[in-house]
């Protein structure tokens, strides 16, 4: 079996592989394709569909979030393993090896729970007073401080949020490396995921960013993996989940539920809070599509005629027809939204900022119940918001409850999103891999899986 090591760099394309040296020289001398998305083209649906070779109605991961209709909960960005409905890969190569098979995921989705032998993981420690400390979780016993003692505490505020950038890349890639190199040798398969490109994508949107600058970021980043697998004889795969676009029309559509009356929300001394048992119908927003959950079918009729009169709307999808876009799943909402190309989905479900829940103007991806990349930017009507940020922070070093309330409410401000297709081939997520290329021009993601049994031999 053959160690193989798979770089996820989100957001590369074919198109911008000319910025990133070696990268571009390893497709030279490997072989690329672009890879056809799955939708939504999103972190963990994507991944989730590698990871398997199936479609979201599937394996269950409709977005980076959905209803939990047990609990009635929207969440997002959740880490457990047993979220995937079909067997992944490295479930998949155990059972097909002809000798001890071994695994590293390093900051991939779904990683806790996963039926690896290595894992890295970004993970807080929560208090019961509220407070939070940034940490990586790690398995096994002992890596977790092994790898802070060489490289330094991970760079968590660069990992998301309004100082989002290399460092967080920089820091995977020499984890990355040092994984590899262990005495034992490298493991069959090592997963690695470098985000940072997804950053400034989001914030000034494709067309506005200085690839030059963000190739060469990335080819810094992923030198030490580079590097690594070639001293020890691993091939080199590149995947990736998306393309971005630029947008210039954010779609409030729980605001226009809200106003027509079927979305419900709480007011309280923490601002207004989404109330899924009430409402009648409301969206769980992600990048370029919404899941419109409708509590009552009676209501439906109403709500598609509320989303086809809606400015943004691309598409819409109802019950069987979600199976056309494979997300013919009971994790769906009763409707699948899709935004046109220069449009994308914005949560918030309130009217009046001045009733904006609390965590709305903070960085809380597990509480907001929708996907919100304005948390990539300090508010711009705040004075001096790094100085608010470092006040906020002494104020919780010393023991005071304190909200770190500088990410704005102005949807406008995002330039770039994902989600969907990409029309032309250039603008796809790029794929580049070793031994015989498949003979299709764009290799569907639902084919990275048995590529990469085939490529462990």
């Amino acid at each position: 079996m053959s160690a193989v090591v798979v770089l996820n760099t989100v957001g590369l394309t074919s198109r911008r592989l000319v910025h990133v040296p070696r990268l571009a020289e390893l497709a030279r001398t490997q072989w690329s394709r672009p890879l056809g998305e799955v939708t939504p083209a999103v972190t963990c649906t994507a991944q989730a569909t590698m990871l398997t070779g199936q479609l979201p109605q599937v394996h269950g991961v409709v977005g980076n979030g959905w209803l939990f209709r047990d609990t009635m909960e929207v969440r997002f960005w959740q880490q457990s393993n047993a979220l995937i409905n079909a067997e992944p890969l490295y479930v998949t190569a155990r059972k097909r090896a002809k000798r001890p098979f071994t695994c590293a995921k390093l900051f991939w989705w779904f990683n806790q729970g996963a039926a690896v032998d290595i894992s890295v993981t970004p993970k807080p420690h929560y208090g019961a007073d509220g407070n939070k400390a940034f940490d990586i979780l790690a398995y096994p016993e002992g890596l977790g401080e092994s790898l802070v003692a060489k490289l330094g505490a991970f760079p968590f505020p660069t990992f998301w949020g309004p100082m989002a950038g290399l460092p967080c890349s920089t820091w995977i890639g020499r984890c990355a490396a040092e994984i590899l190199r262990q005495p034992s040798g490298p493991p069959d398969l090592t997963l690695v995921y470098v985000p940072h490109l997804d950053y400034e994508t989001q914030r000034l949107g494709p067309a506005k960013c200085d690839w030059a600058k963000l190739g060469a970021e990335l080819d810094s980043a992923i030198a030490p993996v580079l590097d690594a697998a070639k001293a020890v004889g691993a091939k080199v795969w590149v995947v990736n989940e998306c393309g971005h676009v630029d947008v210039s029309q954010p779609v409030l559509i729980n605001r226009v539920l809200a106003e027509r009356g079927l979305l419900s929300a709480r007011l309280g001394p923490f601002g207004r809070q989404l109330d899924t048992f009430a409402s009648r119908a409301f969206a769980v927003c992600d990048h370029q599509l919404a899941h419109v959950y409708v509590r009552s079918d009676g209501d439906r009729p109403l709500v598609r005629e509320i989303l086809e009169k809606l400015d943004g709307v691309g598409a819409i999808y109802e019950g069987d027809a979600r199976q056309a876009i494979g997300l013919d799943h009971a994790r769906s909402g009763e409707f699948v939204v899709l935004a046109k190309p220069n449009a994308w989905f914005a949560y918030p479900f309130w009217i009046d900022d001045r009733e904006a829940p609390d965590y709305a103007r903070a960085v809380d991806i597990h509480r907001k119940p929708g996907y919100d990349p304005c948390e990539l930017f300090f508010d711009p009507k705040l004075m001096a918001p790094k100085l608010r940020a470092a006040r906020r922070l002494l104020q919780k070093k010393l023991g005071f409850r304190t909200l770190f309330d500088v990410v704005p409410l102005d949807a406008t401000l995002v330039k770039g999103s994902h989600g969907l297709a990409a029309l032309a081939a250039e603008d796809k997520p790029v794929l580049i891999g070793t031994g015989t290329a498949p003979r299709e021009a764009v290799t569907p993601q639902t084919g990275v899986r048995d590529l990469l049994i085939e490529a462990m031999g």
